[in-house]
């Protein structure tokens, strides 16, 4: 009887997820596919998990009652987005495929958007042979952590911010604002936020 509870409740549960699912992303359906997580937090980073699955919507049910993957703890803990209860949340999105191709395209999709500048969730580069543990995307290593993610997401960040600034903008503190010591302090702030050396030097100290 216990064990019959145990399925009931199990079933409750992956019921009351898919409504969840659906609910965000309507279009989702049981077919083979690749789907995306997709996530941006309150600083602007960008966080992304590609997987692919012979019934997509199965496969996000199991990420979100899951507790092994960090994908699965991160749901647990950011949840679905939600435009104006959870604006950070997970987004969901997919693109059907036949199981013959599911190979070849998650290695596509998870290069494509490490090469975008999502902090990538995935811990290969996809696919389910014996390159799924090479732990590369293209010459890219994966974060050991969650706080190394953070700290390459920001470098990559100042990097980009610094070729914009250099190639099109002209940034200085305001006319009305440059005898202004909190201004000054600011501009200074806000240059070495745009200088990846600055990350750098934080993660060779720890």
């Amino acid at each position: 009887m216990s064990n019959y509870k145990n399925i009931a409740k199990a079933k409750a549960i992956e019921k009351q997820n898919k409504k969840r699912l659906l609910k965000i992303n309507p279009k989702l359906n049981e077919r083979s596919g690749i789907y995306f997580l997709l996530r941006e937090d309150a600083n602007n980073f960008k966080y992304a998990y590609i997987g692919q699955a012979r019934s997509v919507l199965q496969r996000l049910c199991s990420h979100m009652s899951g507790y092994k993957q960090h994908i699965d703890l991160s749901l647990r803990k950011h949840k679905l987005y939600d435009k104006e209860n959870n604006p950070y949340g997970w987004r969901v999105e997919f693109l059907n495929f036949p199981i013959s191709e599911l190979d070849e395209k998650e290695k596509y999709y998870i290069k494509l958007y490490a090469d975008k500048g999502y902090q990538l969730r995935n811990v290969s580069v996809g696919g389910q042979g014996s390159e799924r543990d090479s732990g590369q995307i293209g010459e890219r290593k994966p974060p050991k952590g969650y706080r190394d993610g953070i700290k390459q997401g920001k470098i990559n960040l100042a990097r980009e911010l610094s070729s914009i600034a250099e190639k099109h903008l002209k940034i200085e503190i305001r006319e009305d604002k440059k005898n202004n010591k909190v201004s000054q302090k600011q501009f200074e702030k806000f240059m070495e936020l745009m200088n990846e050396e600055t990350y750098k030097e934080v993660n060779e100290n720890g």
